[in-house]
């Protein structure tokens, strides 16, 4: 059996002029919006004795049905949304005819679960609304190659603040895994390339991997594996945020929805542990394959045994704002703890397109200028040696023909060369004659 619901609905009159209080993330307090009195939030278990500090508890995941107290301990009013199929609990009486998560009016009140487990406990809104939507400004206002017309939604659009559901596991795992290990070692390897229009033999170093069976054994500890239980967000975009401090979680009290919005859980305990049980695996077989050393390995396969599971229902705390644009639905998150942001946007075509056409008439212009430089100037041969200068001299595929020069020649007998001594000089007569020497 459920623990049952406090007798009477809970309601937070203002102390001093009997309004209707809220919780103001700024003070951390109950505050009224027309004296500005403020009160400090319950402490005590509104389920147990007078004076019992509430505590949060870990249920252990087979009694979890079983110990699970159900119902949000306040009046509600549940909202559904037909596109996105978010239901969303706000203050008995209240009203929206807009989406927090997808911005669709498609939205109608619809029956409260009352037998939905209630949290254990939630991070309580840190980030004042008005931070939240200067935070999306500014974040509007530093986009590029968006629409221009999108940044004139922070002035319009504001950030809703809601709680999301979650489910924490913790859990004692147990690996046994196998694998192989490989070590790699290197060969010298021959081969022919050509080189110079030659075929030549080389050598290279070639890795191989030697490959060994290998096993172990592994035991570890996983604390609040954070699943989302509902279905306003993507996955992908919650999964942005780096975390959410788990350890300054406080026993859950109705006075922290009191002004706020609180998303009912769509995915159940048990498929959201399954959920917990795939993010843990994954963690394991990192780990395990941290174990297994040597170079590299494959065919890693991780046998995982969970013990001592517990769960905890939480709400974490998120500013939201869901516009659309063209027909598409684009959401801001702000983190409610730390004030991390992050976001989708649609991209401008024109804008791109005018990118890419100033990016090809740049490059256009270069080619220009660099073929106009060159015009005129002599190609050099080609030097196939960067130390010297060779001179490239054509030659003709077909020999000139030149006209033959023809000699005339007058024959003379050539007397046999004889070798004498030299001749002594000619002696002069008395007449002035010289005679020849004598032969």
């Amino acid at each position: 059996m459920s623990q049952p619901l406090p007798s009477a609905e809970m309601s937070f009159p203002c102390g001093n002029c009997g309004a209707k209080l809220s919780y103001d993330a700024g003070t951390a307090s109950m505050t009224c919006p027309y004296c500005g009195h403020h009160e400090a939030i319950r402490t005590t278990d509104p389920a147990a004795p007078a004076a019992v500090p509430a505590q949060i508890r870990e249920i252990p995941l087979e009694e979890g049905m079983r110990l699970a107290v159900r119902g949000l301990g306040a009046s509600v009013t549940t909202i559904g949304c037909k596109d996105c199929g978010a239901t969303v609990n706000v203050g008995q009486g209240e009203r929206t005819t807009v989406c927090a998560f997808c911005g669709s009016n498609q939205v109608l009140p619809q029956e409260t679960n009352q037998g939905a487990i209630r949290p254990e406990s939630l991070l309580p809104f840190r980030v004042p609304k008005a931070d939240a939507n200067q935070r999306f400004g500014a974040w509007l206002g530093t986009l590029w190659f968006r629409p221009s017309n999108l940044k004139k939604m922070a002035n319009v659009q504001e950030m809703g603040g809601v709680y999301v559901p979650f489910w924490t596991f913790d859990s004692l795992v147990q690996s046994q895994w196998s694998a192989e290990r490989g070590w790699h070692y290197y060969e010298t390897e021959s081969y022919t390339t050509t080189e110079n229009g030659q075929s030549v033999t080389r050598t290279r170093q070639v890795q191989r991997t030697r490959w060994e069976s290998a096993s172990g054994y592994r035991q570890d500890d996983y604390e609040d594996v954070l699943v989302c239980a509902g279905k306003g967000l993507p996955d992908a975009l919650v999964d942005k945020f780096s975390s959410f401090d788990t350890k300054h979680l406080v026993p859950y009290s109705p006075e922290f929805l009191a002004g706020w919005r609180a998303e009912s859980y769509a995915i159940d305990l048990m498929p959201g542990w399954g959920v917990a049980q795939q993010k843990i695996a994954r963690g394991q077989d990192s780990k395990c394959a941290g174990d297994i050393g040597g170079d590299t390995h494959r065919s890693l396969s991780v046998n995982n045994q969970y013990f001592k599971v517990t769960f905890k229902h939480i709400l974490l705390p998120i500013w939201i704002a869901a516009y659309r644009y063209n027909k598409k639905v684009y959401r801001f998150l702000v983190h409610g703890q730390t004030g991390e942001v992050v976001g989708e946007a649609p991209w401008s075509f024109w804008k791109i397109f005018a990118l890419v056409a100033a990016i090809l008439a740049l490059i256009g212009g270069l080619i220009a200028w660099y073929s106009a430089t060159q015009s005129g100037t002599a190609t050099p041969a080609y030097n196939p040696s960067p130390t010297a200068t060779s001179v490239v001299i054509p030659i003709p595929t077909t020999l000139p023909t030149f006209p033959t020069a023809t000699a005339t020649f007058t024959a003379t007998a050539t007397p046999t060369a004889t070798h004498h001594p030299p001749h002594p000089p000619p002696t002069p007569t008395p007449s002035g004659k010289t005679t020849p020497p004598h032969h």
